[in-house]
């Protein structure tokens, strides 16, 4: 195998063109840290940035992916007393991340986590999701002592972050249960208080990732009499007798990370933050972690794909000639290596600005009641808003693409890639829970649709490009008009041709945005792929929407009637 960070130059290129120098200052505080283990200057954050990719890329490369292929076959364990035995993949892989110090990128140095951006993290999730997807899930989890480190208390950060960090506890995010999917807020698990003010959870979860993890930050009713989100509340279970697994799911993919289903019986608790703000404010901020998260899964296995495709395509031979000398074969791998990259730029770009949110915060904490306070909150603000849109597209793009590209490797191999000889059929089943969880494709579309409705594109344009940038780029300049135009024609209608147009509108924003980094990251062959094939596609959709057909809803059951049993 090989070093993933140093075989794949896209990854470096990309956070360069980023440039994470402001990053790095707000994350270490202007560089006036006293630690010993703080750097002292923007280039030996960035330095150190790198280091820990190259680290990262090694472990992935040359100890994780060759041994993906027996965790998928393998699984994990459930055993009769409720414990579960990781698949000996991953249990490698997390005592070498422990060893590493990579389980606690983002987290503080004084609870022993390497203080990195979000933007660092991904391109490790990147990494390791081309490795075994699977695993993702598991190194991904760090979102959990992120939470923890932001709305708990200090005594429980002290108790809990480090040892996340260390390795000697793991964690899940306890949300789903057997009637509360994507709709949150009907969740019916119970917290509740004794006499004494002591926390302790009764119900069931289902579709828990890691869920025989230490550490469990459960979602619960806390507010008898009420029925929303409002009456949510975030519990910490660490796990023990009254916690049970009482299954392991069995998938399509991702094998290696446990999915279980939870039974909390009495289990002691500890209340994470403030009442009633478990879902409004401590879940989102985690699921909007872990979205981030797994548009980087959607980039690694699109990566992974792609290179399967393209080593067999080189060394198939069909009539005389390797199959990449077809057309139709190298307009398909080209096809994967363009989605691939624009997945990458839109992936770390979505990051780097959840790190600037962040760390403008945590500027604005400091500089209150300054001169310099209300630009800061200026900024922070519109990161804020940048970041309800673009990371519900960041993992609708990833996701989807994953999808795309593990299926045209499987196309490329043909009957060679529907066996499990080869590594493209697993790719295939990895890539699809990533449309699913942390919400579906239609729902990063409703959540990123009112940034768009509002015109903030041209924004989020300009960030990356700077004023003036549609004097040099006509054919942006252009679609961005259609787009807008188009906006003001759905705002005519009623709010059902509204969602009905949501998808179409936020494809055309996307490939706006990501045509903006690919500019950003200087990487002209692919850019001009882009232009030539996703802008046709952005204007027929925007075309489409102002057509104003909308049978799909108005004469849904006679296109679509029930099936009638004889």
């Amino acid at each position: 195998m090989s070093n993933f960070y140093r075989d794949n130059p896209e990854i470096k290129k990309t956070i360069e063109a980023l440039d994470l120098t402001e990053v790095a200052s707000l994350l270490e505080d202007g560089f006036t840290s006293e630690s010993d283990i703080a750097p002292r200057s923007a280039e030996e954050a960035l330095d150190n940035y790198f280091r820990a990719l190259d680290i990262a890329g090694d472990i992935t490369g040359n100890r994780i992916a060759p041994t993906a292929e027996e965790t998928d076959r393998v699984g994990n364990i459930l055993n009769e007393d409720g414990t579960v035995t990781y698949t000996p993949g991953i249990a490698l892989a997390m005592k070498l991340f422990a060893q590493a110090g990579l389980l606690g990128i983002q987290i503080p140095h004084r609870f022993g986590g390497l203080n990195m951006p979000c933007t660092v993290m991904s391109a490790v999730n990147d990494m390791v999701s081309r490795a075994d997807a699977s695993l993702m899930n598991m190194v991904g989890l760090q979102g959990i002592a992120d939470t923890i480190n932001m709305f708990a208390d200090e005594d429980i950060k002290k108790e809990y972050v480090p040892k996340l960090v260390s390795g000697e506890y793991s964690g899940a995010m306890v949300l789903t249960e057997p009637d509360a999917g994507s709709d949150l807020q009907s969740v019916k698990t119970i917290g509740y208080q004794d006499e004494n003010g002591n926390w302790y959870v009764n119900g069931v979860k289902r579709f828990i990732t890691n869920g025989c993890g230490e550490v469990l930050l459960v979602l619960a009713r806390t507010e008898p009499d009420s029925s929303d989100g409002r009456g949510l509340s975030c519990l910490l279970v660490q796990n023990g007798p009254q916690v049970k697994v009482r299954r392991l799911e069995h998938k399509l993919g991702i094998n290696g990370s446990p999915t279980c289903e939870l039974v909390f019986d009495n289990a002691p608790a500890k209340l994470i933050g403030q009442r009633k703000r478990g879902l409004i404010t401590y879940v989102m901020a985690l699921m909007n972690g872990a979205r981030v998260g797994i548009a980087a899964q959607g980039t690694g296995i699109g990566e992974a794909a792609y290179r399967a495709a393209r080593e067999y395509a080189a060394s198939r031979k069909q009539f005389g000639v390797t199959i990449d000398n077809f057309p139709a074969i190298r307009e398909l791998l080209v096809d994967m290596a363009v989605d691939v990259q624009a997945s990458r730029a839109l992936a770390y770009y979505c990051s780097k600005c959840v790190d600037m949110e962040n760390g403008l915060t945590q500027k604005f904490e400091k500089v209150k009641g300054t001169p310099e306070a209300p630009s800061v909150r200026e900024r922070m603000k519109k990161y804020a808003a940048f970041n309800k849109m673009i990371t519900p597209m960041a993992k609708y793009f990833g996701s989807e693409m994953s999808m795309r590209v593990s299926s045209a490797a499987v196309s490329v191999l043909g009957g060679s890639g529907y066996m499990k000889d080869y590594p493209v059929e697993r790719y295939y089943r990895d890539a699809r829970i990533t449309t699913i969880y942390e919400g579906t494709s239609q729902l990063q579309v409703v959540a990123a649709i009112a940034g768009v409705m509002g015109q903030m594109t041209a924004d989020v344009i300009e960030d990356i490009l700077g004023a003036g940038w549609s004097d040099h780029h006509p054919r942006m300049k252009a679609l961005l008009a259609d787009l807008d135009e188009t906006i003001q024609f759905v705002k005519t209608k009623d709010k059902q041709y509204h969602d009905l147009s949501a998808r179409r509108l936020v494809d055309a924003a996307v490939t706006l945005i990501i045509t903006a980094l690919l500019v950003k990251i200087d990487v002209k062959p692919k850019l001009e792929h882009w232009l030539h094939t996703r802008f046709p596609q952005a204007h027929a959709g925007l075309l489409i929407v102002r057509g104003g057909h909308d049978d799909a809803v108005a004469k849904f059951e006679e296109i679509a009637p029930m099936p009638v049993e004889e």
